[in-house]
């Protein structure tokens, strides 16, 4: 299984954000167990280094490099651009260059806590909680 982590996830490991950490504990630290294969859109590591401004830099640095360890990243080109900036199902493009990226590799799910944000995605758009139960399940 292939899923993309979506910036709010990364953001709630790196920030330790309650009520979500434990999801998304168990999410990031389970991308290095071979159970599933995590990827991450490049700009998510851009958005998260800016989200987490007030940790300082170095602090930052480390946490997302320790992360890189765990998950794939998916890079952003030119075709990805242009694909999410036409694409008529959605209002975001931050949204719609995750769905992008997901569905050029082929991903199985988009974990995010936002699922009403992917209504266009042709991949489906699972919250955390249901994807960890249907990893165990």
């Amino acid at each position: 299984m292939k899923i993309l982590i979506d910036t709010n996830i990364l953001v709630d490991y790196l920030s330790k954000r309650e009520p979500f950490i434990a999801d998304a504990n168990a999410i990031i630290n389970l991308c290095g167990t071979n159970k599933f294969q995590g990827y991450v859109a490049a700009h998510s590591i851009t958005d998260c280094f800016y989200v987490m401004r007030k940790t300082p830099a170095d602090e930052r640095k480390k946490a997302i490099l320790n992360i890189l360890t765990l998950i794939t990243v998916i890079g952003i080109d030119e075709l990805k651009l242009l694909a999410a900036l036409n694409d008529i199902n959605f209002d975001d493009i931050e949204d719609c260059l995750q769905a992008v990226c997901a569905a050029d590799l082929g991903l199985d799910y988009i974990v995010t806590r936002n699922v009403k944000d992917f209504a266009g995605s042709s991949v489906l758009p699972i919250t955390p909680s249901e994807f960890l139960f249907k990893l165990n399940n």
